[in-house]
């Protein structure tokens, strides 16, 4: 399962969403170490969808949202909490941009 899933991040293919990767996975493609990626965990910034075994398995949409966090980091100075509560918002108001689109087409 996660030979496949690593296949196509490698290959640049989209990933659905929803699809599960492992934490090894995440980390190799967003270029961040485990320990990076259990921060953001900690922070609510990404939450694990499974644990089997000793391993975390993510939803593929996380990979989005670790770019985001780094960016936010990098680029604004944000801290993680600060991160996590700033993509809360902006999921909440795609999530209501979203609706008013669907209520404007009725």
């Amino acid at each position: 399962m996660t030979t496949k899933h690593t296949s196509d991040l490698l290959s640049g293919e989209p990933l659905d969403d929803s699809r599960e990767i492992s934490l090894h996975d995440i980390c190799r493609s967003c270029q961040l170490p485990a320990e990076i990626v259990i921060k953001y965990v900690e922070y609510g910034v990404i939450e694990p969808s499974t644990q089997r075994q000793t391993t975390l398995y993510f939803e593929a949409r996380c990979i989005k949202r670790l770019r985001s966090a780094q960016r936010l980091e990098s680029d604004l100075g944000v801290n993680r909490a600060g991160v996590a509560l700033a993509l809360d918002l902006i999921d909440e108001l795609n999530e209501l941009r979203a609706r008013l689109k669907h209520y404007e087409k009725e």
